[in-house]
């Protein structure tokens, strides 16, 4: 007996043929999307690997550069690590005529950019008139001094005594979210921002462009908005010997220090930038016409040499650049890397 076939099966098996070729053609696009991510996932993890390996090349470079720096009894500006023409007995040393920015190391270039630590005020190590100091000078609500002041010092310090204006564990973990104080020094900048009375406008200070033409005494009228001169993120660091560099801080961090000012800071930067430069830190006081009486507690506070330098490599591997930075310490002309993270 012969057996025929409906055209309604025959259509049923197309359909079904048709479906399972869809089928296969969707999962053989679905595995071949899959293999290029897993290769680009693959060469991305290779390239990453490249680009740290090199930074750290990089880095180890700057080292050299200090190291070779590192046997004069100051450290300035006018050195080759800050970009400099040379400072003193330095301009005949294997450094002339060399340069921190894209040099080769395998198969990518890299760009050096170092600033010393000591350029800055140490936040872990500063005392209440310093913090003061720093606050006034901003441009801070004078109600808001004292707060920010002990506060930091609560944070930093080991004990949960809580200082007239400041901030334990007691007032942290009332807040949401909830922490507690850190009790400990800080390791990064960007701690803060958690310290009571710190706010971001104070951290990043006020753009030059917003702020008012003119503004009389500290602080803002009620109703006003805040402005700050500078931010808090600007002069402070938590890396450093602790005492400031009169021969790298700019005029801003120059004019914190108690018992100098605007005036000062401006003569000790002419002074010790001059021909022949100043190097010795009673002169560079006495240019900026600061009082004998007042020397010895600005002494506490400064001096002309710099350990600590937190270095930025970026590198460059065809049209890609990361940018990784290092936190190094001189002593003398041995170096110690300390901290090694990609930052952009």
């Amino acid at each position: 007996m012969k057996i025929t076939r409906s055209k309604q099966d025959e259509g049923f098996a197309v359909i079904i043929a048709l479906v399972a070729v869809t089928v296969l053609t969707i999962m053989a696009g679905e595995f071949a999307y899959s293999m290029k991510v897993e290769t680009r996932l693959a060469a991305n993890t290779n390239n990453d690997e490249e680009f740290y390996w090199i930074g750290r090349g990089g880095v180890e470079r700057a080292c050299w550069w200090l190291a070779l720096e590192g046997g004069q009894p100051y450290s300035s500006r006018m050195q080759y690590w800050a970009g400099g023409p040379g400072d003193g007995p330095e301009t005949n040393s294997p450094l002339a005529g060399l340069s921190l920015q894209d040099f080769q190391i395998g198969e990518g270039t890299v760009s050096l950019k170092l600033e010393e630590q000591e350029s800055k005020i140490n936040i872990n190590t500063a005392d209440g008139p310093l913090l003061q100091q720093v606050l006034s000078v901003q441009g801070a609500d004078p109600n808001s001094i004292a707060v920010v002041s002990d506060s930091v010092l609560d944070w930093i310090d080991a004990d949960d005594n809580t200082r007239p204006a400041g901030a334990e564990s007691d007032y942290y973990l009332g807040l949401t979210p909830a922490y507690y104080a850190k009790n400990a020094p800080m390791d990064s900048i960007e701690e803060l921002l958690l310290v009571k009375g710190v706010t971001p406008e104070m951290f990043k200070g006020t753009p030059p462009e917003d702020r008012p033409e003119h503004q009389l005494g500290f602080g803002h009228a009620p109703g006003q908005e805040a402005t700050y001169a500078f931010g808090l993120r600007d002069v402070f660091t938590p890396f450093s010997s602790g005492k400031i560099n009169l021969l790298t801080a700019d005029d801003q961090v120059l004019q914190l220090i108690p018992g100098l000012d605007t005036a000062a800071a401006q003569a000790i930067e002419n002074v010790r930038d001059s021909d022949p430069p100043v190097r010795n830190i009673a002169q560079l006081l006495s240019a900026g016409g600061v009082n004998p009486a007042a020397a010895g507690q600005i002494m506490s506070y400064v001096s002309i040499v710099g350990n600590t330098y937190e270095v930025q490599a970026t590198v460059t591997i065809g049209q890609l650049s990361h940018t990784y930075t290092a936190i190094v310490i001189r002593n003398g002309r041995s170096m110690q890397v300390v901290s090694y993270y990609r930052s952009q």
